[in-house]
This record gives structure tokens, sequence and C-alpha cells, in this order.
């Protein structure tokens, strides 16, 4: 079979398509006919050798949707020709509130979904929404994960409450505006593109705000008349401002360091209006299977910027590296 491999970490472009074995599904496990996958920008960090204990080779990617093909002793044979998106987690563990210390991801250090197959746990396929094609249902695994627990498993974010959604362009903040709009909350993003905004609008959003300008903290307040939930994935450019719009008894959610891994917090904002600062990162198998109800009873279908072919698959690493996407880049297989 052939998959994405990165055998040096030297950037996007040194991440090649190249020639495997075909995988044989072990004990407990199917193989999975991937019919499409997606690219994060954790590919590009593991590119550049900046994810932790990274070990190469390895063939990338976490996000995936396929055909159930084989299957491994103990698994039951009905999924044979199964349609089905694959949950990107492994060994989170018996704790919902957070993961094992042995949980890892699809894509390093486990297999990854842009090839042509891939083997994993039996308990890690879920049925693909029938209203979602396979490049949609595979936009779908990293990003509506994250955003689904962020805002509700750690949130709980309520129809009728406005929420602040930062970096409206990417995969997460995207996918995040269409669940929260489909929650019924009213919502605000912020992003350094008046284009990007525009789109974000396009999409449900209320209104947005460009970083870039020196009034946006002040219009954001004025607009919104207060954020009841933030959801964040670069805190160091805005938590300081977008605070003094939060309310009382507001939740930050901060998913991501993009931009810078340490940000200022200031005590008094924080317990004098009983905020809440939350961390997350990805979710559960329950967290996965909730968000393919929800994703399906809605009818929500993700943001797609533009597709590749398998053979083209260095180029969608460097097009995602150029960060002008609206959404998700997607491989079709």
């Amino acid at each position: 079979m052939k998959a994405l491999t990165l055998l040096t970490a030297d950037g996007p472009a040194s991440a090649q398509l190249t020639d495997h074995p075909d995988p044989k599904p072990a004990k407990g496990e199917v193989r999975v006919a991937v019919k499409a996958a997606s690219l994060n920008h954790r590919e590009l960090w593991i590119s550049r050798g900046q994810y932790p204990k990274l070990t190469l080779p390895c063939t990338m990617g976490a996000d995936g949707a396929g055909i159930v093909d084989d299957v491994g002793e103990g698994v039951n044979a009905d999924l044979l020709g199964r349609e089905v998106v694959i949950y990107p987690g492994l060994d989170w563990g018996a704790d919902r509130r957070f993961p094992s210390k042995s949980f890892g991801l699809l894509g390093m250090p486990g297999p990854g979904t842009v090839a042509e197959y891939i083997c994993v746990p039996a308990e890690n396929v879920f049925p693909k929404p029938a209203t979602l094609s396979f490049e949609e249902a595979a936009a779908l695994p990293t990003t509506a994960l994250t955003a689904w627990r962020g805002l509700i498993g750690k949130a709980a974010l309520q129809s009728g409450e406005s929420v602040l959604i930062t970096g409206a362009g990417g995969g997460v903040a995207t996918i995040a505006i269409l669940l929260a709009r489909a929650l019924g909350a009213h919502v605000y993003v912020t992003s350094g593109s008046d284009d990007t905004i525009a789109r974000a609008c396009a999409h449900g959003a209320k209104a947005g705000f460009n970083y870039r300008s020196d009034t946006w903290r002040k219009e954001l307040a004025d607009a919104s008349g207060g954020i009841d939930v933030v959801f964040d994935g670069a805190p160091v450019a805005g938590y300081a401002g977008y605070m003094r719009a939060v309310k009382l008894g507001g939740r930050v959610v901060v998913y991501g360091s993009t931009g810078g891994a340490q940000f200022q917090v200031n005590a008094p904002e924080l317990f004098l209006k009983h905020a809440t600062l939350y961390g997350t990162a990805m979710g559960d198998l329950t967290d996965f299977a909730a968000m393919l109800d929800f994703v399906a009873a809605n009818g929500l279908k993700p943001v797609i910027d533009k597709s590749f072919s398998l053979q083209e698959t260095t180029e969608a690493m460097i097009y995602l590296d150029e960060g002008r996407q609206f959404g998700k880049v997607v491989v079709s297989i």
C-alpha cells in the first residue's frame, strides 16, 4: 500500500508518499480501506520534529474514514463492508475526565490514516453518518472531537449563551462555529483576516473582530453585551483582551497554544468574575459517539477548504503550512 511517510523531520515537504506492505489486522482489530483522510497542524509540527517522543519513520494522519475490509480474531464479521469514521485516539483509559499516561494518537505513535489501509482496534470504528461523504466524515475526528468536548463537556455551553471562538479559519474553530450555532448559541469570532471573518459570518457567526485592530476588545464587549464562553486555541494573542468582555461566571476553554506556550493571567479577572479556566485536548470514545450523533441529527457538514489526491499529499502539507485555508484540508484516497 501507499502511505504518507515521514523519514526525516525536515518540514512539510519532507513528508513523502512511500510503499509499505499491506497491514493485517491483529486480534481485536479491523482493517479499514481508507477512502479519505484529513490533515491537521499536528502533522506540520511532527514534520518539524516539534512533537513529544517523536519516533521516525512514521506514517502520518490521525483523521480518516473508509470501509472495513478485514477483521482480526475475535471481531464480529458483521463489520465487514461497513462505512466507518475512525476515532483518532489510542488507550484513553477508564477515567473519562482525562486520558491515561499511555494515550496516543494515530499518525504517531500509531499508524497513520493518510494511507490506503489502516488497522485499528475494533472499538475505534463508528458508523459514518449517512449524510456525510467520506471526505466530510474524514474532516471530523480530531477537530470536531476537540470542539465537542471543549464546548459541551467542559464549558457546558447552553442555548442562548454567547460564545467567542478565536482563530476563525482553523479546522477546530470552523467546526466549533457549526456546533455552537446548532446548540443555539450566539457566536462571535476573531481572526487576523477580514475575509476570514466574513466567511465565518456566512457560516453562522453573528459578528467577528480583527485582532490586529486596536479597538477589537471594546468592539467585542459592545457588540456581544458580554461573553459566556470563550473557546481559544491561541491564548497568547487574545486572552488579555477578551477577558474584559467575559461575564460573571464565564468559562474560558483553552485547547491549543498557537502563537506561544505562555500567556499572562490577571488573577482578579478570574476570581472577581467567578470565572473558570479549562484546558482540554481531544476526547474519549463516549465523546466521539455523542459528537457523531449530534452532527448527524443536526445535518452538520464540516467546512472543507480544499481536497487533494493521495498522490498530492506532499503538496497538501505545503498548502496547509501556508495557513490561508478556511476549514479542513482533505485527501481523497
